[in-house]
């Protein structure tokens, strides 16, 4: 059954040490959302942590199992450095992959730069939640979630075997 996208709850997590450190504003956390809303998604909220595992997991835990997020969309922390932790936080509470998305945000990035080859983001399904790690910065945000963006309705849709948000909440 196609879904209504404004039944679609989005929820954000920037992942960023100096973000959450007051050091750095979020740009990229906001450019999801524009982008978001732009299509009629609901987005419910921008969540800032460190890059520490353990707050990633558990930000992610709470947004898909008691905030009832239908998408959550990560920013940051996907590079080669110690730091960057979200791929592993993602993999550690995600029940299936959905190498799809990753696949395809690497491979336009890579046409733009070399370095998007660089990228470790994943995504993957927590119940009935789709998580996908975008990059860190606006630029490579905006350039990767254009190229799935379209596809994120009819996968919420699938993950809930066809039935629409509004039903499964209400019904």
């Amino acid at each position: 059954m196609k879904m209504d996208p404004k039944t679609i709850k989005v929820a954000i997590i920037t992942a960023s040490d100096k973000g959450f450190a007051g050091e750095r504003e979020d740009l990229s956390g906001p450019a999801i959302q524009e982008m978001m809303e732009e299509k009629g998604f609901t987005v419910t909220g921008i969540t800032l942590t460190s890059d520490d595992p353990d707050m990633l997991k558990e930000a992610m835990i709470n947004l898909a199992d008691n905030k009832g997020a239908d998408i959550i969309l990560t920013t940051g922390g996907t590079g080669f450095t110690s730091r960057d932790n979200t791929p592993d936080a993602t993999r550690a509470v995600i029940d299936r992959d959905a190498p799809g998305f990753p696949e395809a945000m690497r491979a336009e990035s890579i046409r733009i730069t070399p370095r998007g080859m660089l990228s470790r983001g994943t995504a993957g399904i927590r119940g009935r939640t789709l998580i996908i790690n975008l990059p860190g910065s606006v630029k490579a945000v905006k350039e990767c979630l254009a190229v799935i963006i379209d596809a994120l309705q009819h996968a919420v849709e699938m993950i809930n075997d066809g039935q629409n948000c509004a039903e499964r909440f209400n019904g």
